[in-house]
């Protein structure tokens, strides 16, 4: 793949630019190299437990200069996708962080079990209860309405291992219920197709990265456009033959990126 003739990098970020709050030593100088480039950086994820005024905060902490512009969130795509159903009332699990982006969006959310709730949401919530897992059994199991989640991560990297993401969560209700979600996010298209269209860019001139094959490699497959697999979070090499998911490219990390861009 020729690196210089992309114009939108499309980046996952835990995993991939940092890992928990650690941002990795050669974040910084791949994003120059990309913007000397006159190429442009966006960030996809699926952690739907912030908003994109977090993000922005948060990469500013760390050392990178972005705006509202350059994210596209698991909420993103989820508030479009609940707004062009036209749900009257949402049950909504997740932070108050996606609960508030829900709201700005329009959308009629609540997180208390009422009778006109006509669609079940849930996200990567670092806010969870038992009350919350209990209400969502008991929308699912007594009432026959929609079912969406922001994302299917089983777990999310951290700097001492993983935590339980909202996919694994998702195993524990099909068990209970018997019933699994509509997914929003990666490893389907519609962040990356979201991307693509704010940027104003040809598929063939974006590059999806990110670390996990079954998200974030797939969704650029799904979406197809060229994916790079970057070995600086959970998958490695031979997991391309275990689940049979072939990137274009697979690096030890974005730093080689930053190298054949600065030839």
């Amino acid at each position: 793949m020729n690196f210089k003739d992309k114009k939108l990098y499309l980046l996952d970020m835990d995993g991939t630019i940092y890992l928990g709050n650690t941002l990795f030593p050669f974040t910084l100088e791949f994003i120059k190299a990309v913007k000397e480039n006159g190429a442009r950086c966006m960030y996809l994820t699926n952690n739907s437990s912030k908003g994109v005024s977090d993000y922005v905060i948060k990469l500013k902490n760390l050392g990178i200069d972005a705006n509202k512009e350059d994210f596209v969130t698991s909420t993103d795509a989820t508030a479009k996708y609940l707004l062009e159903k036209g749900y009257k009332r949402i049950y909504a699990m997740g932070t108050p962080s996606f609960v508030e982006h829900l709201k700005s969006q329009g959308l009629s959310v609540t997180e208390e079990i009422e009778d006109e709730i006509d669609c079940v949401c849930l996200a990567f919530d670092s806010t969870l209860t038992f009350k919350k897992i209990e209400d969502v059994c008991k929308i699912l199991c007594n009432k026959n309405v929609a079912y969406v989640a922001t994302h299917p991560d089983l777990t999310c990297p951290m700097e001492y291992g993983s935590v339980v993401d909202l996919g694994s969560l998702l195993v524990g209700f099909y068990n209970a219920t018997g019933k699994n979600p509509v997914i929003i996010g990666k490893p389907e298209p519609t962040m990356i197709e979201l991307a693509i269209e704010r940027a104003g860019v040809k598929k063939e001139q974006a590059v999806m990265i990110g670390d996990r094959l079954k998200t974030d490699v797939l969704s650029g497959l799904n979406a197809d456009i060229d994916s790079i697999l970057v070995l600086t979070g959970e998958d490695n090499r031979e997991n391309t033959e275990k689940y049979k998911i072939y990137p274009t490219e697979v690096l030890n990390s974005i730093e080689e990126i930053t190298k054949q861009l600065k030839k």
